[in-house]
This record gives structure tokens, C-alpha cells and sequence, in this order.
């Protein structure tokens, strides 16, 4: 899909979703990141697997907009969601109440240096990402409104626990009879089945899922962590795939 004021090269790895918002499907785990703009500045919701990819998505960012990235919102606390956010120096980070605090223990710094290898990640490259990684310095709790100018406020909500204990999802409301668009984070997957890690509460993800099916609502275009952009009846059979599969009523 075509974007909202392109330049270049940039804009051709960025789908649009409605107006002022795009997304980017990332290639290695088909990670998205998304952006949305105000005329203050851009919303991004997360950076990547590593610091040269968050640098790609922000100068990408910039010059499809023409605008500053002055806002991160973090989905959750995986390598190929989060180790870019150092790339993004200056901007406000967002995250899920408790995310701050858990990348500040060195324990699960060394865990996500240890996932970001094992899935192919150079040493090298996951080492720095770590050692420079930016916690979240805003906690969102239930849900926080950001402003980023031009009457464009963006909805932070937390819809946790689920796919991991520090689930957000992104809300951008409908301008000009667009629909709202739900970015997801990993409470849903299209490209494949959801990926229910160590840290996942599988008694909880389908509340997750419910929470976001409330959010955005029957005309909503959701966006998962992984794939394709879907409807609210493929994220309600998700949630119902997902009752399934860890027996919960």
C-alpha cells in the first residue's frame, strides 16, 4: 500500500493503514514495528533486533513523515521487539507497568543477549544492543493517552498479562472515516501459531486477547506482532484457538 508522504526508497517497505499511520514488516521473524504521526512528532511502536535496524526504521520513519521520532511505545520484552530502542536517542519510552524494572536486572538483560543469538543474531551485534538498552521511563498501567500534535492522540493500553507479563497495545483512533487501527504486539500472530515462551501466562492470554477485541471493536484493522494485518473475527478465533490449546474455560 502506498504511504502517507514518502520519499525515496523508504516508503516502499512501509504498508499504510489509514492515514498518518504505517507499519513495516521486518525481515529475519517478520517482527512489526509501526509508526504514527502527528504534527508535533511520531509515535513508533517498537524498534527491532538490533541498533542498525532501529536506525533503519527511524531514519525511514523520518523521512516518510518529514518528522521527528519523539515517542516509543514497547509491545513487550523480546529481542526482536525492543534492542533497536537505543538507536532512538532522546525520545520518550513506553512501556507496560514493571518493563522498566525488568530490563534494568542484569539477570534478564543476559537472557535477551542469550535469545537475540540463539535465534541468529551476531554476538557482536546483540552484546551492544543489551549493554545500551533504554528501559521504558513512562509505565502504563491501564491505559495513557500520548499527544503528538494536530488533534492525533494515541491510546497506550495494558492489556496483560498474556503473550508475556508486559503486554501493550496501541490504539490510534479513525480520522476521515478510517477505520481505528489496534497494533497488537505478540497477543496476536498471523504468520504462524502464537509462540508461548517461558515467560507467557497461558491462564491469562485469552483475556489478553478479549481486552483487545474491547479496545478496537468490530471495524477495527488489527496489527499482530508477527504477519499480515487481520479483522476482529480472526483475532476472536485466535482467542478461542488459544482457550483451546492451554484448556481454559
Amino acid at each position: 500500500m502506498e504511504t502517507q508522504g514518502e520519499s525515496g526508497a523508504a516508503g516502499a517497505h512501509w504498508e499504510r493503514l489509514a492515514p498518518h499511520v504505517v507499519r513495516r514488516r521486518l525481515p529475519g521473524w517478520d517482527a512489526t514495528v509501526g509508526a504514527i504521526a502527528g504534527t508535533d512528532g511520531v509515535l513508533v511502536v517498537d524498534t527491532g533486533s538490533s541498533l542498525r535496524e532501529g536506525a533503519v526504521i527511524r531514519r525511514e520513519v523520518q523521512q516518510i513523515f518529514g518528522l521527528p521520532v519523539t515517542h516509543i511505545a514497547l509491545t513487550h520484552p523480546h529481542f526482536d521487539h525492543i534492542l533497536g530502542t537505543a538507536a532512538f536517542s532522546g525520545v520518550q519510552v513506553y512501556g507496560a507497568v514493571g518493563l522498566g524494572e525488568l530490563l534494568r536486572h542484569e539477570h534478564e538483560r543476559e537472557e535477551l543477549r542469550r535469545d537475540a543469538v540463539r535465534y541468529g543474531v551476531p554476538r557482536e551485534a546483540a552484546a551492544e544492543a543489551v549493554e545500551m538498552l533504554v528501559p521504558p521511563q513512562h509505565a502504563v498501567s491501564g491505559e495513557l493517552t500520548v499527544d503528538l500534535g494536530g488533534g492525533r492522540r494515541v491510546l497506550l493500553a495494558n492489556v496483560g498479562p498474556g503473550h508475556t507479563a508486559y503486554d501493550l497495545a496501541v490504539l490510534v483512533p479513525g480520522e476521515g472515516g478510517a477505520p481505528e487501527v489496534v497494533f497488537c504486539g505478540d497477543v496476536v500472530e498471523e504468520s504462524g501459531e502464537p509462540q508461548a515462551g517461558p515467560d507467557a501466562l497461558p491462564h491469562a492470554w485469552p483475556t489478553a486477547v478479549d481486552r483487545l477485541l474491547t479496545l478496537g471493536g468490530e471495524e477495527s484493522v488489527y496489527v499482530p506482532g508477527h504477519g499480515a494485518v487481520v479483522d476482529a473475527a480472526f483475532v476472536r478465533r485466535q482467542g478461542e484457538a488459544l482457550r483451546a490449546r492451554f484448556g481454559v474455560s
